[in-house]
């Protein structure tokens, strides 16, 4: 099961309520490409725990300034629409399913 695309057009409902894992990410950038095959499996392991979605900073760059995303990739946790979690750059999926961890799940 593959990540959510969120756009500008769902972020704000999407990452509103329960816990949601955003992967800023573009797709000229190597890191990205490699923690993207990561995020998808993560996706397919957290499903009914947590919304795991893709944000391309390159069509949404607005969303990525609000949240004062300045290099990528950039994972953000969500909880019912607060952040209370993040991760810059590339650690691997032991450092996503610790940030995951955060959330209590």
């Amino acid at each position: 099961m593959a990540a959510v695309h969120l756009t500008r057009n769902d972020f704000d409902e999407k990452t509103k309520t329960g816990v949601v894992m955003v992967d800023f990410w573009a797709t000229w950038c190597g890191p990205c490409r490699m923690a993207g095959p990561v995020i998808d499996e993560l996706s397919t392991e957290y499903s009914g725990k947590a919304l795991v979605a893709k944000l391309d900073v390159d069509a949404e760059p607005e969303i990525a300034g609000k949240y004062g995303v300045m290099s990528i990739p950039t994972v953000i946790l969500f909880k019912d629409g607060t952040e209370i979690g993040r991760q810059v750059g590339f650690s691997g999926k032991a450092g996503y399913v610790q940030l995951l961890s955060k959330a209590g799940i």
